[in-house]
């Protein structure tokens, strides 16, 4: 299952899979999918590893600023994933 992380101001769509166990270790699968005239850019990418894969679309400039920014939220992302995305996180929250 893939859960919404954020919408950037260009309709750009972060998403990120649920902690799963691989290779023994725990990892999250982020997906970024940009629609464009006829189609979408998309790219994945495996935290904590920062493992792309299925790179289509987008440029090497633009795999590095999601390089950069991934690296700014990874840790938000991969407690999120534990905990069921923003949703899940909503049972372990504070009431006022």
């Amino acid at each position: 299952m893939m859960y919404p992380f954020m919408t950037l101001n260009d309709n750009t769509e972060i998403v990120h899979s649920e902690s799963l166990e691989k290779d023994g270790r725990e990892q999250v699968e982020v997906r970024i999918e940009k629609p464009v005239h006829g189609g979408f850019h998309s790219a994945s990418c495996w935290l904590p590893d920062y493992k792309w894969e299925n790179i289509e679309g987008f440029s090497d400039e633009e795999i590095k600023y999601f390089q950069d920014y991934l690296a700014s939220v990874a840790h938000i992302i991969m407690q999120l994933a534990r905990e069921g995305g923003f949703e899940g996180g909503m049972d372990n929250a504070s009431s006022f």
